[in-house]
Order: C-alpha cells, then sequence, then structure tokens
C-alpha cells in the first residue's frame, strides 16, 4: 500500500513541477508577459491547487488505513469483553461451592490473571477513544483509584507491605490515563526493590507520594529517568519507556511530578495535582 503511495506521489510531484516549469517557459518566452502581478497571481493559484491535490493524494489513504485499523481495533475489543466476563463470572461461581484451599489458590491466581486481561482491555479501550477524542476527563475520586491500583498490585506481589495514609480527595482527570502512571510507579518501586517488602503511599493536600526503599538513583540516573529506553539497571525485565510516559502525561495534564532519590535508600515519587 504505502509502496504505492510513494510512487504515486512522486509522479504527481513530477507532473506537477514539470507542467509549472512549462507554463512559466510559456508565459514568459512566448507570450512575454509583462505584468509580473499577473505572473505571479496565476502561479501562486496554479501551486495551491497542486497542493491541495497532492495533500489530498497522500493523506486520504493514511486516513483510510487508520479507519480500518480503529474499527478492527474496536471489533477486537468488543469479542475480548464476552469471554472476560464469561470467566470472571463462571470464577466466582465456582468459589462459592469450592472448600479446598488448594484449588481456591489456583482459582484465585486465574481470578489475577483475568483482572489483568481486564486491565489491559481498559487501556486498549482508552486508547482508541483518545485518537477520537481530545481530552477524558471526569470527576472521580483519587483515593479509590489509588485504593484499587494497591488491590490489583496485592494480589500479584502478595509478599509486598502497602502502607497507605489517604486522604479524600476529589479531582477532575483523565482516570485511565491516571491509573498507568500510578501503576507503572508504583510496578518500579516494586521492581527496584528486591531487598524490600514495603511501599508507602501517602496522599494529603492534592499531592500523591509513592515512597519504595529499593535501590534508588544518583544524580546522573535521575537526569536521566525520562529518556526513552533508559533503564538504571539493564538486568530488569522492560523497555525502559514508562517514566517517559508518565512525564508526557503529567506535563499534558498539569501534574507536577518530581523525584527524590538516593543511592540505597529508595525512592520517592510526588505528583502534584
Amino acid at each position: 500500500m504505502f509502496r504505492n503511495l510513494r510512487i504515486n506521489i512522486f509522479i504527481y510531484y513530477f507532473l506537477t513541477a514539470s507542467t509549472f516549469l512549462a507554463i512559466l517557459h510559456y508565459m514568459l518566452n512566448i507570450v512575454h508577459v509583462q505584468n509580473t502581478f499577473l505572473l505571479a497571481v496565476v502561479m501562486l493559484s496554479f501551486v495551491t491547487i497542486a497542493g491541495v491535490f497532492i495533500s489530498k493524494l497522500a493523506i486520504d489513504p493514511l486516513q483510510e488505513h487508520v479507519r480500518n485499523l480503529q474499527n478492527l481495533s474496536k471489533e477486537t475489543l468488543h469479542e475480548l469483553n464476552l469471554p472476560i466476563t464469561t470467566i470472571n463470572t463462571n470464577l466466582h461461581m465456582i468459589k462459592k461451592n469450592m472448600q479446598d484451599e488448594k484449588d481456591l489458590k489456583r482459582v484465585m491466581r486465574i481470578e489475577t490473571a483475568c483482572s489483568m486481561l481486564q486491565q489491559r482491555y481498559n487501556e486498549l479501550d482508552y486508547m482508541i477513544k483518545t485518537q477520537s477524542v481530545q481530552e477524558i476527563k471526569e470527576n472521580f475520586s483519587l483515593e479509590a483509584l489509588i485504593q484499587e491500583r494497591i488491590h490489583f498490585f496485592q494480589a500479584i506481589y502478595s509478599h509486598i507491605h502497602f502502607d497507605c495514609k489517604l486522604e479524600p480527595t476529589i479531582i477532575f482527570n483523565d482516570k485511565i490515563g491516571l491509573a498507568k502512571v500510578i501503576d507503572n510507579i508504583i510496578h518500579n518501586g516494586v521492581k527496584y526493590s528486591p531487598n524490600s517488602d514495603k511501599i508507602e503511599i501517602t496522599l494529603h493536600d492534592f499531592t500523591l507520594e509513592i515512597k519504595d526503599y529499593g535501590s534508588g538513583m544518583d544524580e546522573v540516573e535521575l537526569l536521566q529517568i525520562f529518556d526513552n529506553y533508559y533503564q538504571c539497571n539493564e538486568n530488569m525485565q522492560g523497555f525502559g519507556i514508562g517514566l517517559g510516559m508518565v512525564k508526557r502525561f503529567c506535563d499534558s495534564h498539569k501534574i507536577k511530578l518530581s523525584f527524590k532519590s538516593k543511592k540505597e535508600y529508595g525512592t520517592t515519587v510526588l505528583l502534584k495535582f
């Protein structure tokens, strides 16, 4: 598709440039037009019309391609929602009649995995919506969102103790995008704290503080954390793009983001709303 598009644009551009030069040569050397203002108006009109057609030739196929991808994504999401709901419903029914502790643990692991799929579903749905709507904002309880995300992580990292002090706080923001930001920060706190089992989360005066007691960072590392593909520890799994996404979200939603960190003492992330 894109190869043919490039060829078509090149051919159209070549023909347009050749026609432009031919008209200019005709008007200057054959017709001997002396009125430069009239010549400029004619040439400008020709260039404008040619520009409109070349932009249409370039953009229309891309718009169609994006539209098809969006429709495919929406249809796929719709099909995914049904099995996720079915699994969740049946798991709840199975748990009611289950007594064996080992079997219950297995069911809980399936339930956790299903919750992760549901989260990915919500994020994909969110990404599709942001393509058509500039801002997806709503009033919501920030402390309730934090508790929801902590509950999600406790199911995955049962060894981590979350020490929370959350003040009731209502904000107007992008709830799903902010959930991704909180997830990323908490996940980093757990990932870079192999010798610690504690994460402190405080919400006070429209300021969210997430503190870990992990490996921490020095001043040089702090200057690089927002660079895409940068990782403090190359042995850790991941792609090093999370904090770049966090910063872009905070900048675009007027959230003041700051880090405090010390090597071997841990890291504190502050989000000021």
